[in-house]
């Protein structure tokens, strides 16, 4: 073996034991930014990266192994999904760390901190048009790097907004146009949503006026004389509100980890909105928490299966993969980790 082919095989082999020794690759690590500082973006913003010194005190990465994307027979879980390719991605694992040119954090990919592309061509990352707002609510001390939520906002911008808990949005006036996917005993299905949306709508129309009526004010009484016509139909001319309809309109998705999702949960202003279980949909994700089903979906899973379940049980179209590249990301990273487990011997 020739020198240099030793010691590209050097380098491959540290790669993979210190993609598997971590469990998660290098570029997660926890940004140094408190959770008061994180910027809440409304448009994605592009950052070309520049490159990170070899400096001892800030090592770039080793560059990763021809085809260390590449999956292993019977261990990709996505082989049928309709996705962009990954060659940019593989590019830039091959290229290594560089700085986010906004907050200077040593990033691959893309910088969860402010939700911007490092070191990618953009034109290469697919968009995504949801046929719903998707809201994300984010736990204070969820881990920036270890979440998915930054995937659905780098490849849905237009649609998808991420909120740092406490911040929650209204939805008290539309919780009839609004569903919560989070697990639960009063949990509905996908297919039993919107007939539950529905009866929400019902409930709010029984008094159509009665919700801008101060409470002090009484019911307006009907006048003497004032009844039905002789043609049996109403002559009242009490003003009504335009008729509403059932149609989900924005989804929530809470971005947690399952130990911390009570003081998010339990809060008083999603308490009105209906709750929908994702309960035949399995987990692909490598930090999937000991001792919970697995069921209990990724951030960016959770988005993804809805959105697809959405498309054929409650918009009644056909699914040919539209909303497939929500797991661009996800998909590349599966494949690295279990890349990296089954060279150490962990798979």
């Amino acid at each position: 073996m020739l020198p240099s082919q030793a010691a590209e095989g050097a380098i491959q082999d540290a790669f993979l034991k210190w993609l598997a020794t971590a469990e998660y690759l290098e570029f997660h690590k926890m940004s140094a930014h408190s959770a008061a500082d994180w910027p809440k973006p409304e448009h994605t913003f592009v950052c070309p990266g520049k490159p990170i010194s070899d400096s001892p005190d800030n090592p770039r990465s080793p560059r990763a192994p021809s085809g260390a994307a590449g999956e292993e027979p019977g261990t990709e879980p996505f082989g049928d999904l309709k996705r962009a390719p990954h060659d940019v991605l593989e590019r830039a694992q091959r290229a290594g760390r560089l700085k986010c040119c906004k907050c200077r954090g040593s990033r691959m990919f893309y910088c969860y901190t402010c939700f911007s592309l490092v070191g990618v061509n953009p034109e290469e990352i697919p968009q995504i048009k949801l046929p719903l707002k998707v809201d994300i609510i984010k736990h204070p001390n969820e881990t920036d790097g270890k979440s998915t939520a930054v995937h659905a906002k780098l490849l849905a911008p237009d649609d998808v907004t991420v909120y740092t808990y406490p911040c929650i949005p209204e939805y008290e006036d539309n919780k009839h146009q609004v569903a919560l996917v989070f697990p639960g005993p009063g949990s509905v299905t996908i297919e039993e949503m919107m007939g539950q949306l529905s009866k929400l709508v019902v409930k709010k129309s029984r008094y159509p006026l009665e919700h801008n009526r101060s409470s002090e004010q009484p019911p307006q009484k009907r006048l003497k004389g004032e009844g039905n016509s002789e043609d049996g139909e109403s002559s009242a001319s009490t003003p009504t509100e335009p008729e509403e309809t059932s149609t989900l309109k924005r989804v929530v998705f809470i971005d947690s980890t399952w130990n911390q999702t009570n003081k998010i949960i339990t809060d008083e202003r999603l308490q009105a909105l209906l709750q929908v279980e994702l309960k035949t949909r399995k987990t692909c994700f490598w930090r999937h928490q000991k001792g919970t089903p697995d069921t209990y979906l990724s951030t960016i899973e959770a988005i993804y299966y809805f959105m697809k379940d959405y498309h054929v049980q409650c918009l009644s179209q056909q699914y040919q993969g539209q909303y497939d590249n929500l797991l661009f990301f996800f998909s590349f990273l599966y494949k690295l980790i279990s890349k990296a487990k089954h060279s150490s011997g962990k798979l």
